[in-house]
């Protein structure tokens, strides 16, 4: 597992995705993803946050990222550099945990996919994991294609949040990271 001596060259970067820690300017951007009821059905304990609670997740990503050398991070449009919602990687119970959220108005373009793909990248190569794990809750079918997408196989029904949800793993061994695999397009959701 990485330690915080572990270094990722920020930005990540994709096609169409640039990746970074959250800043705390990023705040209101991110409360506009976290504020919104629809985008946050299936996140979390399901609930919308405030722009405290907005405010406070950013300071834990913040920390974890000076703790661990990894969190969630921001996610912006490559051209325009707008937050468009957040993907990485966090110790949790269930062990390093994958994860990403995205704003409305970019759902159904693969940029979940894109986002998930430079997060394991940065996961098997620089940082060292060598087991992630992901949940997805079961009435959310798109999540689990992004993490299928991306190299995760269902693993077992587990409670999380208090709801039912699939647990997904990805080892690294065998893996090639997608920087190393022929270039195509991007995969989408």
């Amino acid at each position: 597992m990485s330690t915080p001596g572990t270094s990722i060259a920020f930005p990540l970067r994709s096609e169409r995705l640039l990746v970074r820690p959250f800043e705390e300017a990023d705040a209101p951007a991110a409360h506009a993803v976290y504020g919104d009821a629809e985008v946050m059905r299936f996140v979390g304990d399901g609930r919308p946050t405030s722009l405290r609670e907005t405010v406070e997740m950013i300071e834990g990503y913040r920390r974890h990222q000076r703790e661990r050398g990894f969190a969630f991070w921001a996610v912006l449009a490559a051209d325009d550099g707008q937050l468009i919602g957040d993907a990485g990687l966090e110790v949790t119970a269930h062990g390093v945990e994958l994860g990403y959220t995205l704003g409305r108005p970019w759902w159904g373009r693969g940029l979940a996919t894109e986002a998930a793909e430079l997060c394991v990248d940065a996961a098997l190569g620089p940082l060292g994991v060598r087991c992630l794990v992901a949940l997805a809750d079961e009435h959310n079918p798109r999540s689990a294609r992004v993490l299928e997408k991306v190299g995760f196989t269902a693993e077992r029904r587990v409670t999380a949040y208090g709801r039912p949800h699939m647990r997904f793993v990805h080892t690294a061994s065998g893996a090639q990271p997608r920087s190393s695999r022929p270039q195509g397009r991007p995969s989408g959701s």
